[in-house]
């Protein structure tokens, strides 16, 4: 039975209050995520469920519990490649450069998901970067969703996922088979930290970063919420590091204190020079 007009639009009003997504046109996305979530939750109903989401106060599990199942975590080991390219060919020469006198490089996966994209930075760096051993080197890798950093946490990977774009010499290199599933090698879990980071919450007091992974995220806000997230990513940037979108978003008619470069075959962000 169809979630009630007034139903779906409480849900959608509620997620875009607390996490800015829109989910307008998404009626059998919300109807089928949240009929698996009331299951899970012990409701008979998707409308029992709405119901407790409505009365639950003080800490909040149910409420991140559905922003967490109406999320869509899209991802795979060097999404795309051409990024990584650009990231490894040049943005982190340029940044090892420029830092050689403080030996620390900051860099952040801002929508990190099940955690394949900071491990795919952690294992660039490991493998094209051996000068960077008594570097401080620290990857900050943040999600909206609990259940998504969990399974990152955990550095545990399906053969499917796997299979998505993990070169084979660094499988072998990188990553230790648990039964029918692979690890990642402490080595490498170890130089990324994993955090929760709602991007339309208050932002906390961060050390500039040489860049920021903020990948197919973007075109789930609205105007004003894209505007306010990527003023504070400009904010959080180094003066000369990137801000990398996805291949289909960009920074064109905002107004955002950001301006596109191109390296190789990839768009990517960085802050506006300061005008006098």
């Amino acid at each position: 039975m169809p979630l009630p007009a007034a139903d779906l639009d409480y849900v959608r009003d509620f997620v875009r209050r607390t996490s800015a997504i829109v989910l307008d046109d998404k009626e059998y996305l919300i109807e089928a995520r949240l009929g698996t979530l009331a299951l899970t939750e012990g409701h008979a109903s998707i409308l029992n469920l709405l119901r407790a989401l409505r009365e639950e106060s003080g800490p909040k599990p149910l409420h991140r519990k559905v922003v967490d199942a109406l999320t869509t975590n899209e991802t795979s080991f060097f999404r795309d490649i051409h990024p990584f390219e650009a990231i490894r060919k040049t943005i982190l020469p340029e940044a090892i450069a420029r830092n050689r006198g403080r030996k620390s490089l900051r860099l952040w996966s801002a929508a990190c998901s099940s955690g394949q994209e900071p491990v795919s930075l952690a294992m660039t760096l490991a493998q094209s970067f051996p000068q960077l051993a008594d570097w401080r080197v620290q990857i900050l890798a943040t999600d909206l969703s609990d259940e998504m950093l969990d399974r990152a946490r955990s550095g545990r990977y399906s053969q499917i996922e796997i299979n998505r774009g993990l070169p084979a010499p660094m499988l072998v290199r990188f990553f230790e088979q648990h039964g029918g599933d692979w690890r990642v090698r402490p080595e490498i879990l170890q130089m990324i930290r994993y955090e929760r980071f709602n991007l339309i919450e208050p932002w906390p007091v961060r050390a500039p970063f040489d860049l920021i992974l903020l990948r197919n995220v973007m075109i789930y806000f609205d105007l004003a919420a894209k505007c306010e997230i990527l003023s504070n990513m400009a904010a959080a940037l180094a003066p000369e590091g990137y801000l990398m979108l996805g291949a289909s978003e960009t920074i064109a008619g905002l107004d955002v204190p950001l301006e596109m470069v191109m390296i190789d075959r990839s768009a990517l962000c960085r802050r506006k020079p300061v005008t006098s």
